[in-house]
């Protein structure tokens, strides 16, 4: 039995050494590689710092709208509901965000409306919604800014980000860049 016991404490602080201190220097390493040192990819806007790869909160009538966020969009308690889909109160939740949606955006039938607009992220801080998601909005948004919607359409196709590789994921549209670029318009 002593045996076990020496062995399981010397594997204890091995790991202890390891995992506190070589994985993580080795994790700040790789960091330093990565566009801004591993801080975040930030966009100065208006006089403003904003965090690009983080959701931030858009509801306006003027702006396209993101991602719903289980935790409110805040970054320190990332997050999402862990309510399934088939929980009453998650499908009360995600009928009064199409609810709300519809009236916002008149003309929009509910067969139009892309899940990722009423649904959260399983984080809760997802910056990005699809190019249906955008395209949707563009009307309500031409209306109230009284641009022209093909011109709110060339900016939603001028900010689509592809796939990492042209591989992995699917296209989508940072929302805080197509409202900074939106805001540059007029």
């Amino acid at each position: 039995m002593k045996e076990h016991i020496s062995s399981a404490i010397r594997l204890t602080l091995v790991c202890l050494i390891f995992f506190s201190g070589i994985y993580t220097l080795i994790i700040l390493g790789v960091a330093q590689f990565s566009p801004n040192n591993g801080k975040g990819d930030t966009i100065t806007a208006n006089g403003k710092i904003y965090y690009s790869n983080i959701g931030q909160k858009f509801n306006y009538d003027n702006y396209f709208w993101s991602r719903p966020s289980a935790v409110d969009y805040n970054a320190a308690g990332a997050g999402g509901s862990n309510k399934g889909p088939s929980n009453p109160d998650y499908l009360a939740q995600v009928q009064a965000r199409i609810d709300t949606f519809l009236v916002h955006n008149p003309g929009i039938q509910k067969l139009e409306i892309p899940s990722d607009i009423v649904t959260a992220s399983g984080g809760g801080l997802d910056p990005n919604i699809s190019v249906q998601a955008a395209k949707v909005q563009a009307k309500r948004i031409a209306k109230i800014r009284g641009i022209p919607e093909p011109s709110i359409q060339q900016l939603i196709l001028a900010n689509i980000e592809k796939p990492l590789l042209g591989l992995f994921g699917t296209e989508r549209i940072n929302v805080l860049k197509l409202n900074i670029a939106l805001d540059e318009l007029q």
